[in-house]
């Protein structure tokens, strides 16, 4: 039915709760697991700032998309600690284009995305992320309540 699933995570509690159940529902179908998450660039100076306090052989970990490293990261853990097969995919710019753009390239089946922001008045504004990815996937969307 589902052999590719792919969930959004920005590392938030009700991410994590999506991607637990996306991680669930591979497990229980046997499918792949592509997790995705946007970041926006960190500005040069910043990084700068950052590479100096850290000791010079660690230098290396302080790049534009290190906090989405670590959110892909533990998703992967999660799904890999299940049995899921998964991959990872940072992208930079709208979360929503990140997990539509993924979904497209993979040839996904299904996407999970968490209900936040889609309560009262809210779920009428554009620019929510699962309002966004239900009205253009690719595939179908499975909307977890989260909140």
């Amino acid at each position: 039915m589902f052999a590719s699933i792919v969930v959004g995570t920005d590392g938030s509690q009700t991410a994590r709760d999506a991607v637990r159940q996306a991680v669930a529902l591979a497990q229980q179908l046997g499918a792949r697991l592509d997790v995705v998450s946007a970041y926006e660039p960190v500005s040069g100076a910043r990084l700068r700032e950052e590479a100096q306090q850290v000791p010079s052989d660690l230098q290396w970990l302080v790049n534009p998309r290190e906090d989405v490293d670590a959110t892909l990261r533990e998703a992967a853990e999660e799904a890999k600690a299940a049995g899921v097969a998964t991959e990872t995919y940072a992208r930079q710019g709208d979360p929503a284009d990140a997990i539509l753009d993924v979904a497209e390239e993979r040839g996904a089946d299904l996407i999970v995305v968490g209900n936040k922001g889609m309560t009262g008045a809210k779920r009428f504004l554009l620019g929510s992320v699962p309002n966004k990815v239900s009205h253009h996937a690719p595939c179908s969307v499975l909307i977890i309540r989260t909140t």
